[in-house]
């Protein structure tokens, strides 16, 4: 088995005349947290977008769990057990908590088929999933949403996470609690790859970590090297973590 979940070599994207990937380099280990870093507009969405094949790569070649998956569809990649959790959540407002999480339950048809144990496990991490079981998403606040999306996206088992951003404009309450769910996640043998702008964040959670800038893939290796090394934050992201 390969060490390496995920894996891009040489990836490009062009969306219309732009050319926002310029030949990404990105390993992410199984079973580890990998941070993806850097400041705004270095093309970390657009990474993540590539690899659930919502953006095609133009060249190059993205590989999960030995698989080329470079040109498959979005529903087929999602199918393979690989969860996405978008900047802006994706929630559906008017639909109830419940109705979101059993929309991402596949193999349930109806909310008393979902796995009552997993639920249970998940109620654990987020208990205002459980709180807000039968209210609108929609009436939800921000920190709550994030926590119905990733909930979401963990309601069946996955081998992947992909998430986008997650403490953005959340209280740090709300954060700290969002830390201890992904440990958790984590130590269930669970791979994330992660985006992130809270360098704190980023510190607490990640094993290993790679930057961009301008497209491309600056530097990666391991979390704590770069939280030691303070010359090398501020050359790679212009700030101290």
């Amino acid at each position: 088995m390969n060490e390496n979940l995920l894996t891009l070599a040489g990836v490009h994207t062009h969306i219309g005349a732009y050319h926002i990937l310029h030949g990404v380099d990105l390993v992410v280990p199984r079973g580890k947290l990998t941070m993806l870093l850097g400041r705004n507009g270095a093309g970390k969405t657009t990474t993540l977008r590539t690899v659930m094949g919502l953006w095609p790569a133009s060249q190059g070649t993205i590989t999960f769990n030995g698989q080329d998956i470079t040109r498959l569809a979005t529903p087929r990649i999602a199918s393979m057990n690989v969860a996405y959790v978008p900047e802006k959540m994706g929630i559906f407002a008017d639909l109830t908590v419940q109705e979101n999480m059993l929309l991402a339950a596949r193999s349930a048809r109806n909310a008393g088929q979902m796995d009552r144990e997993r639920l249970k496990w998940i109620f654990s991490l987020f208990p205002a999933v459980e709180k807000f079981w039968n209210h609108p998403a929609g009436k939800l606040s921000g920190g709550q949403k994030q926590m119905l999306a990733v909930a979401r996206s963990i309601v069946e088992p996955r081998e992947l996470l992909i998430i986008d951003e997650p403490s953005k404009g959340l209280a740090p309450a709300i954060i700290n609690n969002m830390i201890d769910a992904f440990a958790q996640l984590k130590a269930s043998g669970v791979t994330i790859l992660l985006v992130e702008q809270n360098i704190n964040f980023a510190k607490r959670l990640g094993d290993t970590v790679a930057v961009m800038d301008n497209g491309v893939v600056v530097h990666a290796g391991s979390m704590r090297e770069l939280a030691e090394d303070e010359a090398l934050q501020q050359s790679l992201l212009g700030l101290a973590i």
